[in-house]
């Protein structure tokens, strides 16, 4: 799928943001390897900053099917992001 920017949520304090990064929230029925694909998240270039943080849950009817975080690692000059691979924080499970 493509990114979808209903998802997107700016976390804490972005307003005083300035020149530190910035974290974001990003939920999606999309995977982590779609999300972290250069170029998935072009349409929002000017928005984010080499450096930010997109915490990125993914869920799947209703549950959530994994969750990460991906660091911006890249905006070129012609608006491509690239993210980097997710940091997996969850990865859906329960044993309970």
């Amino acid at each position: 799928m493509a990114f979808d920017a209903a998802g997107l949520n700016a976390a804490g304090g972005q307003s005083k943001a300035a020149n530190a990064p910035q974290m974001w929230t990003y939920t999606t029925t999309d995977a982590a390897a779609t999300v972290d694909t250069s170029g998935y998240f072009n349409s929002i270039a000017s928005i984010l900053k080499v450096g930010d943080l997109i915490y990125r849950v993914t869920t799947s009817s209703g549950s959530v099917s994994s969750a990460g975080f991906h660091v911006v690692l890249s905006i070129s000059a012609a608006g491509v992001v690239d993210v980097a691979d997710a940091q997996a924080v969850n990865t859906g499970t329960n044993t309970d």
